[in-house]
């Protein structure tokens, strides 16, 4: 028999995540939830999470049909997360399709987004009864972590003096977090000690860190027509995020002050995005910040490289690499 490829293992995991994701939009009435449910689950997105939680799974010798369901449950989970930070963020899009908010209104995003969260919950119970708590543990931490980070990232709107540690602290709560526990319940599909368990904990916290920075540069850096939001959107409403915070930061020991107005004024008109990017290159910010994302995929590979010799680890490994690279 052929050894299954890392891009076949991909495509099949897409493919079950997928089928999955299809048999839940099966209820229709009433109508007024169900529809903006079957909605938001026809987008299409990466499915990292799951994609995680199948490789780890694989690379601790787990259950492949738990590990489709529980994965497909951290994608859920996650698609909740972007329905109530669309809400929060006023956006009018989300990767390319008007925002269940804007096309409905915000009380049935709120519904849309409990229901998931609920959904995600419930699709947990797939995993075996001896992990089932510690699954549970693991994913109410996730639910915790996730406020605390996104209530943070509300406050450093108002907040004229983030520090960087603050925003990462924000960012593992808020990105790290789903992604370490996507790893972590695909091991307890499987037969991950505790110890195994903390290793995939590290190999998260570093993609999650990696994926953030990465996504923070990509604001600025990405085609507009694969991105599906404005670019620059972040320097447009002097958002906190890696590249700003970098920015001040640099200024501080230049004496310049170019980003310390943008800050204080609340942001900068889109005709100044191209000179504000033209800035960032020539303080070395978006090259300093290339190096923090190429640091932490580098220590997240280093780490996947000690998982069991499997399609689970070389597959891991394989996202990391991607990710790192990724143009949207």
């Amino acid at each position: 028999m052929e050894k299954t490829t890392v891009l076949e293992f991909l495509q099949q995991n897409l493919q079950s995540v997928e089928q999955v994701l299809t048999q839940l939009k099966v209820l229709s009435e009433p109508k007024g939830l169900y529809e903006p449910v079957s909605y938001i689950l026809d987008s299409k997105g990466k499915r990292l999470r799951p994609q995680l939680t199948l490789a780890a799974a694989d690379a601790f010798s787990g259950d492949r049909d738990v590990a489709v369901q529980v994965g497909t449950a951290m994608e859920v989970f996650h698609i909740f997360t972007l329905v109530h930070d669309d809400i929060m963020d006023k956006a009018e899009t989300r990767r390319g399709r008007t925002t269940i908010h804007t096309k409905w209104d915000e009380a049935t995003a709120i519904l849309v987004g409990d229901y998931l969260m609920g959904k995600a919950g419930e699709m947990l119970l797939a995993l075996p009864d001896q992990q089932l708590r510690s699954g549970l543990e693991r994913f109410s931490l996730t639910v915790r972590e996730l406020c605390e980070g996104q209530i943070r990232d509300m406050e450093f709107e108002t907040s004229s003096n983030v520090s960087m540690d603050a925003y990462l602290q924000m960012i593992d709560q808020k990105t790290s977090a789903l992604i370490k526990t996507s790893l972590i319940l695909g091991g307890l599909t499987g037969n991950a000690d505790k110890e195994s368990l903390q290793h995939l904990d590290h190999i998260g916290f570093h993609m999650g860190r990696a994926f953030q920075i990465q996504d923070d540069l990509l604001d600025l850096t990405a085609d507009s027509d694969d991105w599906g939001k404005p670019v620059g959107g972040d320097l447009m409403s002097g958002k906190k995020a890696y590249l700003l915070l970098e920015a001040l930061r640099v200024e501080t020991t230049t004496g310049n002050s170019y980003f310390h107005r943008v800050a204080e004024n609340g942001g900068l008109a889109s005709t100044e995005v191209d000179k504000a990017k033209h800035l960032l290159d020539e303080m070395g910010v978006l090259s300093s910040t290339q190096n923090a994302v190429r640091h932490h995929s580098n220590e997240a590979l280093r780490l996947a490289k000690l998982l069991p010799e499997s399609l689970g680890r070389l597959t891991i490994e394989s996202l990391i690499e991607k990710m790192a690279v990724r143009s949207h």
